[in-house]
């Protein structure tokens, strides 16, 4: 046994059972620079999970780790609680530039725990005790985090079937997915109907469901299998919350900081939310999470919201310097183009194969749906999920050097979360190797099936 065995081996006896990426990407990291990461074996990839999303700049960006050495090295303290600091002062003043001026003029933030879900669960009560209403809205698809809390809006089934005594009050709204369109119908007439159904039920005296405290929703479903929202549908969300004085959270902690195309994914459609919720990049690859929220929600008492780790400062260093070099560099224009150019190579493989049911997703966002044309199509002439094939497709990429990850209903669609300064040669690498590994994928599929002779 050596190598990356070795370390799998005592992973395997040591650590939890709910580990999950290493059951799908069975390697060990020695080296990471940038967009390539080294295994103990000695084989490079390109990492196109980023740390789901975190990695903006990929590993080990140099000006990042000088921000940190200099936080180091200086005498500053490491840890704060929420005692100001010029660090702090810095991250802050860097992270309100990148708002829009209409929000951050009448904006407050409040630095949380050091993950996205603690920042939603700082995000619930805030409307909470701003509006003293308890209920919540959230959407089908949507993911939020593993603390029970944040548990209790998202989606997904999976991690809810086992535990029991989740926050109660909880009103799922359909969220429009062309695909899988939840009337069975698709299309912008898909999308006028969630919308009216969701205003329908907020003014139905008799719908049973009660004025909620909030809704929180994601742009572009990220866990949920990259669904970008219609800019219209936001639209009309967003005026119907603002009617009803219901708080609108945008959920930015994947999609946020460049991710899309935009600076924050709410901007494509033009609407400004009550609350925003960050994470992820915003910590330069470490450990932060922040809401910023209108003042006017600003109700609740010293302490409501509290935790040790809220004043890391060398998250706030590294989150400075991200945020940047992602202005400086134009790198949220760079993620829309290159995220383009690979939206098109991707394209091509959909059509060269018959296993891809859609490509989708805003910038360096993107997913690929993979489905099953032996099996019957429904009513808008969508597949049914391949989650096999899709698996195969994940371990035949890392086999040449690509490491995606799967989402989405069943597991069925492969990821791309590359780094923002990913360049225009890397992304025509990546998507060659997709595509042999699709090729490859359903080739295999189809000789099982007897399909090929």
């Amino acid at each position: 046994m050596k190598g990356n065995a070795i370390y799998l081996e005592s992973q395997r006896r040591r650590e939890s059972n709910a580990r999950t990426y290493p059951r799908k990407i069975p390697i060990a990291i020695t080296e990471a620079r940038g967009i390539q990461v080294k295994d103990a074996d000695g084989r490079t990839y390109y990492d196109c999970l980023a740390g789901a999303g975190t990695l903006a700049l990929g590993h080990n960006h140099p000006v990042v780790i000088e921000a940190m050495k200099d936080v180091l090295t200086t005498g500053l303290p490491l840890h704060t609680l929420d005692l100001t600091t010029p660090v702090k002062e810095s991250f802050v003043d860097e992270l309100f530039d990148i708002l829009p001026t209409e929000f951050v003029k009448n904006a407050r933030i409040q630095f949380c725990g050091p993950t996205g879900a603690d920042a939603v669960e700082a995000a619930m009560k805030l409307v909470k005790t701003a509006t003293g209403r308890s209920g919540m809205m959230s959407f089908h698809g949507g993911y939020h985090g593993m603390t029970s809390g944040a548990l209790s809006l998202t989606g997904n089934l999976g991690p809810k079937r086992h535990v029991g005594g989740l926050l109660p009050g909880t009103q799922f709204l359909p969220y429009p997915y062309d695909y899988r369109c939840p009337f069975g119908i698709g299309g912008e007439h898909g999308h006028q109907i969630g919308s009216r159904y969701i205003e329908h039920l907020l003014d139905d005296p008799e719908s049973g469901v009660l004025s909620p405290a909030g809704m929180i929703m994601e742009l572009v479903q990220g866990e949920g299998g990259v669904i970008p929202a219609p800019h219209a549908w936001a639209r009309e969300i967003r005026r119907m919350t603002k009617e009803r004085e219901i708080p609108l959270i945008i959920d930015e902690v994947q999609s946020g900081i460049g991710r899309t195309g935009r600076m924050f994914a709410f901007e494509h459609g033009g609407i400004i939310p009550d609350v925003i919720v960050i994470s992820k990049a915003i910590g330069g690859g470490l450990p932060l999470s922040v809401i910023v929220y209108r003042e006017e929600l600003d109700k609740w008492e010293p302490g409501a919201h509290a935790g040790t780790f809220r004043g890391n400062q060398l998250a706030m260093a590294a989150g400075t310097a991200t945020l940047r070099i992602i202005r400086e560099e134009r790198l949220v224009e760079h993620a829309a183009v290159v995220g383009e150019r690979l939206c098109k190579h991707l394209e091509q493989t959909k059509s060269a194969v018959r296993c891809i049911g859609e490509v989708r997703g805003r910038g360096l966002m993107i997913g690929v749906e993979i489905v099953d044309i032996e099996r019957e199509a429904d009513r808008i002439g969508s597949y049914p999920a391949h989650t096999e094939l899709a698996r195969e497709i994940q371990q035949q990429c890392l086999k040449r050097g690509l490491i995606l990850e799967l989402g989405g209903r069943h597991g069925s669609v492969v990821r791309f979360l590359p780094p923002l300064n990913v360049t225009e040669q890397e992304i025509d690498r990546i998507a060659e190797i997709f595509h042999e590994s699709v090729m490859a994928a359903e080739r295999q599929s189809l000789s099982l099936q007897g399909v090929l002779g």
